[in-house]
């Protein structure tokens, strides 16, 4: 891709309303933080923070004093999502062409951006039109204001629906090391045969919210690998995402310094493949075949 992105990204879903809620001067800072650690790819999506966080993190980003073209911006659309800021009566997907192009115009003056580095569409909808995509796909672009297209959540075959129309730059899935099906499934090997970066929400999996037998096995196996790389258990399951051959960039969510610190530093873990299979056999909970 032209376009290059952080290889950790930082998701600011967390960062407004439906998370931390951090003020301007907050998210100013954070935005440093994000740069400092090498980390210099934003993500978001119009419906965060009930269609409210990207104008937060443009007021930010405006008062940070960055360069436009020191980060990269991500952004989503096609959720009607039922709030309190839009009309909607039930939550569902809208992908004509006026609306994916009024969504990223709204996006790019929300965000107090001249461009998008890459807009992706949040999630398939069984009503989605190839030819409506690709016609705002194509105004943007040579309007510039997109630089690049992308997915987020489509299967392989959603893929090629778009892609027989539009060049597919990124895909956006969800993957950890409890949610592992875009190995088997297809996904990672369609992105790799078909030059798509992959990109991965919810990189931690459960490991940490849920207490199942799944998450204490995998605890156990973190445990040991701990010591051995003298890394945190959050970093261990970052590296494991990073070993995949097919470069995925892990979304991460967190709004806390420390914690984007430690994952720019993820990176720097070399996990073997023993212990790379140690995590999946505790994670499937038997040997693989």
């Amino acid at each position: 891709m032209s376009h290059k992105f952080s290889r950790i990204i930082q998701g600011c879903m967390g960062w407004g309303i439906w998370g931390s809620d951090l003020s301007e001067s907050e998210m100013v800072r954070r935005i440093h933080h994000c740069l400092e650690q090498g980390i210099t790819t934003f993500d978001h999506a119009d419906i965060y923070g009930d269609y409210t966080t990207e104008a937060a993190f443009g007021k930010a980003f405006i008062s940070s004093g960055v360069k436009r073209e020191d980060i990269q911006v991500i952004t989503k659309c096609g959720i009607q999502y039922v709030g309190n800021t839009r009309d909607n009566e039930i939550k569902h997907y809208q992908y004509d062409a006026e609306y994916i192009i009024w969504s990223a115009e709204k996006s790019i003056s929300d965000l107090k951006v001249d461009y998008l580095d890459l807009l992706l569409l949040h999630r398939p909808s069984p009503l989605i039109q190839p030819d409506e995509v690709a016609k705002a796909v194509d105004k943007l672009t040579s309007e510039g204001k997109i630089k690049s297209f992308g997915l987020s959540n489509f299967t392989p075959s959603q893929t090629e629906l778009i892609a027989s129309r539009s060049k597919v730059s990124a895909n956006q899935i969800e993957f950890s090391i409890t949610a592992f099906e875009a190995m088997w499934d297809g996904s990672l090997d369609h992105m790799m045969l078909n030059n798509v970066t992959p990109m991965c929400w919810s990189p931690l999996g459960t490991v940490f919210k849920e207490n199942n037998e799944q998450t204490k096995r995998i605890h156990e196996v973190l445990d040991e690998l701990v010591r051995k790389y003298d890394a945190s258990k959050d970093q261990l399951l970052l590296a494991w995402i990073l070993k995949h051959p097919s470069g995925i960039h892990p979304v991460i969510g967190t709004a806390t310094p420390e914690r984007i610190t430690k994952a720019s530093e993820a990176v720097t873990i070399d996990l073997s493949e023993i212990d790379w299979f140690r995590l999946l056999v505790a994670s499937q909970g038997h040997k693989v075949a």
